[in-house]
């Protein structure tokens, strides 16, 4: 069922998007040579906690963690680990909270020193893929446009662009209807309407395989040819004003 937030919730949502985005790029800092997924795994926890939030992504479905930490390969749902990130990693963290009884959800992949020309170029990619996909946002217009976009941007590049897996509605839980599918599905699908609000997440893989495997702890989702990959994510509420974006 879909559902439609009023002015109040978006602007709910606002307030704790734009504490969620501040919270993820402070994580983002320590993403450095040495560190561990479970620093800042604890750090993301406490703040959050600090916020006067919940982590939304704990115990969900039984994550162990409040923020996923996919590793190069790993595209999204990875548990933190005590293994030193090192020089040319790609970091992507993923983090969502409950603030004032409503959800938002953000992700973002960093690079660990320096990166070679190719992840830096797959990073800037599937950053630009989140950017022209919001500009789609309109009343009127149909989700299905935001996978055209994305593969038209993606096409010259020949990445794999994730199917699997997909954005999602987001604000009363962590995942609401309607889907959000990063490809072209070749028909339309949900109609964009003021009060919907979705979380856009591309997930581009590098070898150009959009296959993906669940890893033997049941959560890691990796490359099935197990080349670098990327994912950036913002929550976005849709008004009759044009998209705002919760998360920055």
């Amino acid at each position: 069922m879909l559902d439609k937030k009023n002015s109040e919730e978006i602007k709910t949502l606002r307030e704790g998007g734009k504490i969620l985005g501040q919270i993820l790029r402070e994580i983002a800092k320590d993403v450095k040579v040495g560190n561990t997924g479970k620093q800042l795994n604890a750090k993301a926890e406490e703040l959050i906690k600090q916020a006067g939030g919940t982590p939304s992504f704990k115990n969900y479905h039984g994550f162990p963690d409040a923020l996923c930490v996919s590793i190069n390969e790993a595209v999204v749902h990875g548990i933190p680990t005590d293994k030193p990130f090192k020089e040319g990693d790609l970091v992507g963290i993923d983090l969502g909270m409950k603030y004032k009884g409503l959800y938002t959800d953000t992700a973002m992949t960093v690079p660990v020193g320096k990166i070679s020309s190719e992840s830096k170029q797959l990073l800037e990619a599937t950053k630009k893929s989140l950017e022209i996909a919001i500009q789609q946002l309109k009343v009127g217009g149909y989700i299905s446009d935001i996978g055209k976009v994305i593969e038209k941007l993606v096409k010259p590049y020949n990445y794999g662009i994730v199917r699997d897996l997909a954005g999602h509605g987001v604000g009363r839980q962590v995942h609401e209807d309607p889907s959000v599918p990063n490809y072209d599905t070749g028909k339309k699908s949900v109609k964009i309407f003021d009060g919907m609000v979705i979380a856009i997440e591309p997930m581009l893989i590098m070898g150009g395989d959009w296959k993906v495997k669940t890893k033997n702890n049941g959560w890691d989702v990796i490359s099935k040819d197990n080349s670098l990959t990327a994912h950036f994510e913002h929550s976005i509420a849709i008004t009759k004003d044009g998209p705002i974006i919760l998360t920055e």
